[in-house]
């Protein structure tokens, strides 16, 4: 979920650039597409893997 909230985070900084007001995490979450929410959990894979190799 913090792949998540990093990308909402950036959202949200992105909004205040532009003046908007921006959605809620919620709604954040529940409108990103299938092909968003493969890539953050692929990150989130490699990541682990990547900590995996550290910790090894």
């Amino acid at each position: 979920m913090s792949m998540y909230q990093e990308g909402y985070e950036y959202y949200v900084s992105k909004c205040e650039d532009f003046g908007l007001q921006p959605i809620n995490f919620y709604y954040y979450v529940q409108l990103l597409s299938q092909e968003q929410l493969d890539a953050f959990n692929q990150q989130a894979k490699e990541l682990q893997g990547r900590i995996q190799c550290f910790k090894g």
